[in-house]
């Protein structure tokens, strides 16, 4: 009787890499779901997955591999990738949809602007041309007959003035049919949308503070003392036994941060333009923001938020922003929050702060506190 052998990890990594090469997606993904469950704690697998499926199962599969990995630069860079996918997505899924009119919302009747507009063209081509009815037109003409005829035997000048008279009339009458249509078609023409004013966030320049230096004092020299003659030897006292600290984390970049193990702290890379929330070395979400552009960066090093407000305003010289929301300052007038002003999410254009997404910022403000660690890097 023969064991079944259990499949080698490496061969099935090194085939679905195969695959991914020759394009097969099918073969790759389901050699990648065999590496998960055979090797769950090792990103590859995980990584393959995140490339091969949509937007929001891309995340999941990061940040998979990041719990794994907090220090992966592909798990990162994937991150950044999948959230703009995901930003893209939702963006052009809006832009299918328009919001349906009040009377299309009393009818029931709510269409994808697309299809709206080609009904609506639609329509236009195929509505008639205002005519008098029908019935009515036989005799009209036959009237007009019998007048040219009555007409042509007065005398000339008489049938002129006449004539003159007659086509006055008609004109009139005319002008009097058409007006009142113009008079709608403009009433009805849509004014131009009135662009909404661009706010902008205040500029803040950071005041760098003196650091201590520590002075080395001097040690004493010994010198030579003579033979020293036997005394009592004192009894040792106990001394305090040091209590443990915190092992320093290295995070990406190199950067020790020192944190308990189930201390939530706040991880900002500049560079990748990520926010990453830790629970000690576990990952448990990030986010995509948008820091400080060249002229106006974000400070770098390691703060205390050591002020939080769910809704402040923020007022400066050519500007008024009101109501921003879940707030929390770091470092003088550098904060963390949301963002109702732009949608620019992965680019650097604030004025120091770190921008977020409104949902983003309330789901960082409920995880921090005053006091939570905030390490800013690139």
């Amino acid at each position: 009787m023969s064991l079944e052998q259990q499949p080698d990890p490496r061969q099935i990594l090194a085939e679905a890499r195969r695959a991914l090469r020759q394009g097969d997606r099918m073969t790759a993904r389901r050699l990648a779901a065999e590496l998960t469950r055979l090797q769950p704690h090792r990103e590859e697998g995980w990584l393959i997955l995140a490339g091969l499926s949509e937007p929001r199962a891309s995340i999941q599969y990061l940040n998979r591999a990041l719990q794994i990995n907090p220090a992966s630069q592909r798990a990162r860079q994937g991150m950044h990738w999948a959230v703009e996918r995901l930003r893209r997505q939702t963006s052009a899924g809006s832009a299918l949809i328009t919001p349906p009119s009040p009377a299309e919302v009393s009818s029931g009747k709510t269409l994808p602007v697309r299809i709206r507009s080609i009904e609506k063209k639609s329509a236009e081509a195929s509505q008639p041309v205002r005519l008098p009815p029908r019935q009515t037109a036989q005799p009209a003409a036959s009237s007009a007959q019998n007048l040219t005829a009555v007409l042509q035997k007065l005398p000339s000048p008489l049938y002129i003035s006449l004539l003159t008279l007659l086509m006055v009339v008609c004109l009139g009458a005319l002008l009097w049919l058409v007006l009142p249509d113009l008079q709608t078609a403009f009433a009805e023409s849509p004014s131009s949308p009135r662009p909404m004013g661009a706010l902008f966030k205040p500029s803040l320049t950071p005041t760098f503070t003196a650091t201590f230096t520590a002075t080395p004092t001097s040690t004493a020299t010994s010198t030579a003392t003579p033979t020293p003659t036997p005394t009592e030897t004192p009894t040792p006292t106990p001394t305090d036994t040091p209590e443990p600290t915190a092992t320093p984390l290295i995070i990406s970049g190199g950067i020790p941060v020192e944190v308990a193990e189930d201390e939530p702290w706040i991880d900002v890379n500049l560079s990748e333009q990520m926010v990453y929330a830790y629970v000690g070395r576990q990952l448990v979400n990030s986010f995509l923001v948008s820091t400080g552009t060249w002229r106006t960066p974000t400070v770098t090093g390691q703060y205390r938020i050591y002020v939080k407000y769910r809704y402040t305003d923020m007022a400066g010289p050519g500007y008024y922003l009101p109501n921003v929301p879940y707030t929390m300052y770091f470092y003088k007038g550098y904060g963390l929050h949301g963002t109702y002003w732009h949608n620019n999410f992965g680019t650097p254009m604030s004025h120091g702060c770190i921008n977020l997404r409104t949902e983003d910022a309330e789901w960082l403000f409920d995880f921090a506190s005053v006091g939570t660690l905030v390490n800013i890097h690139y």
